[in-house]
């Protein structure tokens, strides 16, 4: 191999005349040809490394330069490797020595010791050019360096301070992933910037209401959902709306000249029927209206809840269940949820929150999931899915790898989101609310009521609804058990 031509050449590779980058076995090889080859290695015929294939053999076999008695010019400088380049170096190597820079500790010349578990995840990176685009692009990796430099504190506190966006949130988790911070609940905490804001639209009096109720009614309920494992988006997005339906109503109370604790029940119905759709929003702040004391004698009609009906057929739903099965070109996480959500009336955001210790390999080669308490034997191919599935399972996040959810996300540390799933179902013509009401009630008329109950999770008083409305009477059962 020698130094390019000056002059151009037909290209011994592409046939493009272009000036040479380099001369292969007295052949010319323009750039484009050549940053080709480095970044497609493959085994090589002769010595059966993965290695850049430039060169020919008498046989004319593409060859490696080793191979070839040639100077090794593709390989990496610092462990000779060619299968992953990266400029003069490989990937490995190359992320190797730019993550030591962002995250060594001047005062002790070592990887700064809090942040040892970022340097061994971003080891683990299947791609490392990923991460080394990721270095160079985004604001995230120049706050680890001043944390590291001991410029910013290593702690939940700084990034309170910092500006919420994207970045910044996703390092956050990030950290909180790798257990550099502790643990806090994201959508909650995003929720106190959210609601200062909101705040400083509304007038002091109604903001100090505003403000007692957001903390000693919805952010203490969503808190506690969260310490059980079972906060979702919609309920943060309820929560929200809860808060901004308080401040209209606390509003539409000055535009009419009278107070909170003045007001009458004539007064909450006249709002009821001039804001039609309310009725949801304010049931919360009502209730803690009259709870706190500030007005006892306020009520909201409860409605009366209406079963829902089922508008699928069986058919229609056997149909969706063949094409997850067999519509390939979905994500497996689509087709495992949407297959749990008819088969086995899951909910999606029950689906999406499953760990992976739920799914089981027997030893005889199947599978069982447990949704519940009881394992359920899946059937084919449904458990082949499962299988391909739990051995690619990770997202694209770094803290998603070994992760003990069975949807990881791509927040870091947290399971997928549940509009991942349905907004794919959706573009195939699947609706989950139907989808799950038809497997209801196609399994109430099939399975016992307490069976029921126990192998989908569901409450009694649910499964008993639903196999009255299968016209599907238990009592014979459930006496003889």
């Amino acid at each position: 191999m020698t130094g390019p031509a000056r002059t151009p050449a037909p290209c011994s590779r592409c046939g493009i005349n272009r000036p040479a980058a380099i001369t292969v076995q007295g052949k010319n090889i323009c750039q484009g040809s050549r940053t080709r080859l480095q970044r497609n290695p493959g085994p090589c015929p002769g010595c059966r490394q993965h290695r850049v294939l430039a060169f020919h053999d008498r046989q004319n076999r593409q060859i490696c330069a080793g191979c070839a008695g040639e100077k090794p010019t593709y390989s990496c400088r610092r462990c000779g490797r060619e299968d992953n380049c990266y400029g003069r170096n490989c990937g490995p190597c190359t992320l190797t020595e730019r993550a030591t820079e962002l995250l060594t500790d001047p005062d002790t010349a070592q990887i700064h010791q809090q942040l040892q578990p970022v340097f061994n995840a971003l080891m683990t990176a299947d791609r490392p050019q990923t991460t080394l685009y990721w270095f160079r692009r985004s604001e995230g990796p120049r706050i680890l360096h001043r944390m590291a430099t001991g410029e910013l504190q290593i702690s939940h506190k700084t990034f309170q301070q910092l500006p919420s966006n994207k970045t910044t949130n996703y390092l956050r988790d990030f950290l909180t992933a790798l257990g550099v911070l502790p643990h806090y609940e994201a959508r909650i905490e995003r929720m106190l910037p959210w609601l200062e804001d909101l705040l400083d639209t509304i007038p002091k009096a109604d903001a100090d209401i505003v403000r007692r109720f957001a903390h000693w009614r919805v952010l203490r309920h969503l808190r506690q959902k969260a310490a059980h494992d079972a906060l979702t988006k919609s309920m943060v997005l309820q929560g929200r709306a809860q808060i901004k339906g308080a401040a209209r109503f606390l509003a539409w109370l000055t535009r009419h000249d009278t107070t909170l604790a003045g007001m009458g029940q004539a007064d909450l119905e006249r709002y009821l029927i001039t804001h039609p759709g309310s009725e949801t929003s304010q049931h919360a702040f009502i209730g803690w209206v009259r709870t706190s004391g500030i007005n006892t004698s306020l009520r909201i009609p409860k409605q009366p809840r209406r079963f829902s009906s089922v508008t699928m057929s069986e058919e229609e739903r056997w149909g969706h269940v063949q094409t997850l099965l067999h519509d390939q070109t979905m994500r497996h996480y689509t087709r495992i949820g949407g297959l749990f959500m008819l088969l086995f009336a899951q909910p999606l955001t029950t689906i999406c929150r499953m760990h992976a210790d739920q799914v089981t390999l027997t030893d005889d080669g199947q599978v069982t999931v447990t949704f519940e308490r009881t394992p359920i034997l899946m059937p084919e191919p449904l458990d082949r899915i499962i299988i391909e599935h739990m051995n690619r399972r990770g997202q694209a996040s770094y803290a998603s790898r070994n992760s003990r959810w069975l949807f990881p996300g791509g927040i870091p540390g947290n399971h997928l989101a549940t509009e991942n799933i349905r907004g794919q179902l959706v573009d195939h013509g699947i609706k989950p609310y139907n989808s799950r009401k038809a497997a209801l009630f196609q399994l109430a008329g099939e399975i016992p009521t307490p069976i029921l109950a126990e192998l989908l999770g569901i409450s009694t008083t649910t499964a008993v609804r639903w196999a009255a409305l299968s016209s599907r009477n238990w009592n014979a059962y459930i006496a003889q058990r």
